[in-house]
């Protein structure tokens, strides 16, 4: 260490001026006028108990300026060896509590002698200024020096053993403190329990307290409580300070603010709120780290307003004061109102720090709003926090949430200083914004550079996995976290998720049960791959074997498994799916109760729906749209309208999902005008910008009603470039309305845009057919071939005796197949006999005789399914079937007709609505 000054130490003369007596400086001191003390040093003279008084004042004050002055007065006027070893003690404490502990150290490395007093103010200097190496290195010296210690020794000591975590110093010292007698001393013993308490040996601490005799200390109990409530005891710190209030024993601000520290929980609001009240009776002036300590509580519990009332009545109101509350809103997620505070906050003159500009840049990124972080970050750069690490961090997830991946790019290769977290934050930024390949790449980038990977890197390395369905980078990276030892059941699972998210069911199958011990997010996993894949069975019975092994589902599991009844149109399943809900007992809300309503809709039970909807109190805008969407499903497009009406009434402002239920329903139900205007409304009354899924339906809607020029027209108008889902809604209009001319241009521009769906070279080779260009057909059907797809058989499938039928066209694998076809004949001759059916052959088309057409008829999945309803049900029972493909116009009549002579009502949903027959009436009015 350096010597602050070099030279014998000059002798101060003998005044013969009155010097200014101690008592008035200390009065002057006393009311902490450094001003006025200062200047009494300056223009008169003085003794050295007055210098040592100004000393202490300005480390009081933390006045380092003064304080040096002070010191360059004191070279020139020491007197005497002895007064020099008081004063430079004195100057020693003074710059250590002015955080200068450089200067403390040359004044302490000057002396030729120094008292026990001295070195303890060199400790403590260390202690402060956030050095307890240094604290622990200068005790050892004092230990070598055989420096006789004191019990103010020990406090500092202890207290960078805290800092350092370092439990085996701390017992050692502790051994040290009772060899000395200093064991019975209440600020050593406080020192001890605080020791312990930082090094997490709690069970130390208390039996440190429970030793001591009478427990009159308040900062005995402040130690306890506080060592309990910082490491999450919260319950036994709150019993202490309730025997200390049934003791009688005077509680301070730091008891109140240890007490309430301990009110983490929500458990313990009303205990928070009484100590509150507590507080006010005390009729003390609310202390600013007390009021910051109930602007915290008020937070973590939710209650934002009593948290501003607490805040409006400090008087003198701190930093924290101001973030607490900033991140209060944060945390409650009330984004709009912490922007609102922190513009608030500038207006009133403060400036923000970083923590300020992280909880709004954290705000900005949940609000998704991309200018105001942008002007925080110009705000950061400004004020110079942006080099801030952890300001840094959250800037790159403010443009992640914002979908801004180029700006938070740039951020990141900005930032002077990276750590782990920013990494992670970027790879996660990536793969959340489809920047897929980006983010495999950082993640390698990552390893080589050897930052350390963890869990969560790896989470957003198999998202972006997933994102580009590359199974090669899949089982790469699930390599990786099987040589690494990763494999812990979060990552386990969101390998599950992955595999299924990719098409790969037998990979996500073996994973599954290669995970030991499954928690719901495993079963519920395998369920969504099962779910996602088209095999909503196999979901199911994922489900009942979760039973089995008494895993609880939870609402995202019940979710999961009403998609798969909900598609397979198991209303039986459905039905033990909600009976089962209420048995858990599951609040009916959010989407527990929109899966409800659509998996009833989609199961051909629309009352049941509505009776789920109606049970919803607080109905929130998914529960409107699918009930909306219920309602298009079943053809009733003027029910869906006047819900939508109802749903403006309540103030719910419409989606782009809604308004395509909506267009939906007005589509399959003739209502043009209605759906043209709903277009209009969406455009300038909600300043919702159509997607080309919302053209598709108008197209849809117009060509159902034979307008076809005008759907055209609109077609080929649109700002954007009519997608494949448009040109297929247009096709699909010309060849129910064999409109040939406009129907080959849909087909060109069809199979141009999405040349790898096997629906698309269906529908155009039934275009040609329809029109009898057979080796047009054959074109397209060795195209199809050659590019290896396969046409999608068709297919019904039935819930009967809790078991689901499937039946595939002109199959005869089902076990009663004999029956079912025997059935079949019988019900289609009543039909020819009694109600005048013939098989319409134009609807078949095949190159082949007409004869044959009339048995590929006979031979659809429906009517094989319905012929086994007929055949397993009893008169008056509903008989539901569900299609993969559009009913025919040739079915669509024989459904009619059973309906009528068989007395039963069918209710048949194929891949674009619902069709309720009854009395020989359909409830489409035969528009689908």
């Amino acid at each position: 260490m350096q010597v602050l000054f070099h030279g014998p130490t000059p002798n101060i003369p003998s005044f013969s001026q009155n010097p200014i007596k101690s008592p008035f400086l200390k009065e002057i001191c006393k009311q902490g006028n450094l001003k006025g003390a200062f200047q009494s040093l300056t223009y008169l003279f003085t003794d050295n108990e007055a210098y040592a008084q100004v000393l202490e004042l300005c480390a009081k004050k933390k006045a380092l300026l003064q304080g040096r002055q002070t010191h360059g007065r004191l070279i020139k006027y020491y007197n005497s060896t002895s007064e020099s070893l008081f004063l430079d003690t004195k100057l020693v404490f003074m710059y250590g509590k002015c955080g200068s502990i450089t200067d403390a150290e040359k004044v302490f490395d000057k002396m030729s002698e120094r008292t026990i007093f001295t070195w303890n103010a060199l400790l403590g200097a260390y202690v402060s200024n956030g050095e307890p190496l240094g604290a622990l290195k200068t005790y050892r010296e004092m230990r070598v020096l055989g420096i006789p210690l004191d019990a103010y020794t020990f406090p500092s000591v202890l207290k960078a053993c805290s800092v350092l975590k370092d439990l085996n110093c701390g017992a050692e010292i502790h051994g040290l403190v009772i060899k000395c007698g200093y064991d019975s001393i209440a600020f050593v013993v406080n020192s001890l329990v605080a020791m312990y308490a930082k090094c997490h040996e709690l069970v130390k601490a208390k039996q440190l307290f429970d030793k001591v005799g009478k427990k009159e200390d308040v900062v005995l109990w402040n130690s306890i409580i506080s060592a309990y409530s910082a490491n999450g005891y919260s319950t036994e710190a709150l019993d202490v300070f309730r025997n200390m209030q049934r003791g009688g024993l005077v509680t301070n601000s730091y008891t109140f603010v240890a007490a309430l520290q301990a009110c983490e929980d929500s458990l313990f609001k009303k205990l928070g709120m009484e100590i509150h009240a507590a507080i006010l009776k005390s009729s003390q002036k609310l202390e600013v780290y007390v009021g910051n300590a109930l602007i915290a509580l008020y937070a973590r519990c939710g209650k934002m307003t009593e948290a501003e009332r607490v805040l409006n009545s400090l008087e003198d109101k701190d930093e924290v004061s101001w973030n607490s509350m900033l991140t209060g809103f944060v945390q409650n997620g009330m984004y709009g109102e912490a922007m609102q505070f922190f513009r608030d906050l500038q207006r009133a003159g403060h400036q923000p720090d970083q923590v300020s500009v992280i909880s709004a840049l954290t705000a900005s990124g949940r609000l998704c709003n991309l200018l105001n972080g942008m002007e925080l970050h110009a705000f950061a750069i400004k004020h110079g926090v942006v080099a801030d690490l952890q300001v840094g961090n959250t800037l790159l997830d403010m443009y992640a949430k914002c979908f801004c991946a180029k700006y938070m790019g740039r951020a990141f290769d900005q930032m002077h200083v990276k750590d782990f977290i920013s990494w992670t934050t970027l790879i996660s930024g990536y793969a959340q914004n489809n920047c897929h390949a980006r983010a495999l790449a950082l993640f390698r980038k990552v390893q080589t550079e050897g930052v350390d990977v963890d869990i969560v890197m790896i989470g957003s390395a198999l998202m972006a996995c997933s994102g580009l369905k590359c199974m090669s980078q899949l089982k790469e990276i699930h390599g990786y976290i099987i040589r690494k030892g990763l494999s812990d059941l979060v990552l386990q699972n969101s390998v599950v998720d992955v595999y299924g998210e990719s098409g790969n069911i037998i990979y996500a199958r073996k994973m599954f049960e290669s995970i030991e011990s499954k928690d719901i997010v495993s079963w519920t996993s395998m369920m969504s791959t099962y779910v996602h894949n088209g095999l909503a069975n196999e979901a199911l019975e994922i489900f009942y074997l979760m039973n089995e092994t008494n895993v609880e589902p939870d609402s995202i599991a019940i979710v999961s498994i009403l998609s798969a009844a909900a598609s397979l149109s198991a209303s039986k399943k459905g039905k033990e799916i909600h009976g089962f809900v209420v048995r858990i007992g599951f609040m009916l809300e959010g989407s527990l109760a929109s899966s409800l309503v659509d998996m009833y809709a989609r199961c051909g039970a629309l009352e049941n729906a509505y009776k789920v909807f109606n049970c919803v109190r607080n109905k929130d805008l998914v529960l409107w749209t699918s009930m909306i969407n219920a309602n298009g499903l079943h053809g009733r497009g003027k029910a869906a309208v006047d819900l939508f009406c109802k749903m403006e009434s309540e103030n719910i402002a419409p989606d782009h999902i809604t308004f395509l239920a909506l267009l939906y329903a007005c589509s399959h139900s003739g209502l043009i005008d209605e759906g043209k205007r709903f277009i209009d409304i969406m455009r300038y009354e909600y300043n919702l910008e159509p997607w080309p899924e919302h053209s598709a339906c108008l197209v849809d809607l117009l060509g159902r009603a034979n307008r076809l020029e005008e759907a055209y027209q609109f077609v080929i108008s649109m700002q954007i470039e009519p997608n494949a889902e448009i040109w297929c809604s247009l096709l699909g209009a010309c060849q129910v309305h064999s409109n040939k001319e406009l129907g080959e241009i849909a087909a060109r521009k069809l199979l141009e845009l999405d040349p790898e769906n096997p629906g698309n070279y269906v529908l155009v080779s039934n275009v040609f057919a329809a029109s009898g260009r057979w080796k047009d057909v054959e074109q397209v059907r060795m195209k199809m071939k050659g590019s290896g797809l396969k046409k999608t058989p068709g297919c019904s499938w039935m819930e009967i005796g809790n078991k689901l039928h499937t039946f595939i066209a002109r199959d005869k694998s089902h076990p009663e197949s004999n029956e079912i076809y025997k059935k079949l004949a019988q019900i289609t001759k009543k039909l020819e006999s009694e109600g005048g059916y013939v098989a319409q052959t134009k609807f078949v088309l095949h190159n082949v005789e007409d004869k044959e057409k009339v048995q590929m008829l006979y031979g659809h999945s429906e009517r094989l399914a319905i012929a086994y309803g007929l055949l397993k049900s009893t008169k008056g029972d509903v008989i539901r079937i569900t299609k993969n493909l559009r009913v025919c116009a040739d079915c669509h009549v024989f459904c009619k007709l059973v309906s009528r002579f068989f007395e039963r009502e069918l209710v048949v949903r194929d891949a674009n609505r619902f069709h309720h027959f009854k009395d020989g009436i359909c409830s489409c009015g035969d528009f689908w």
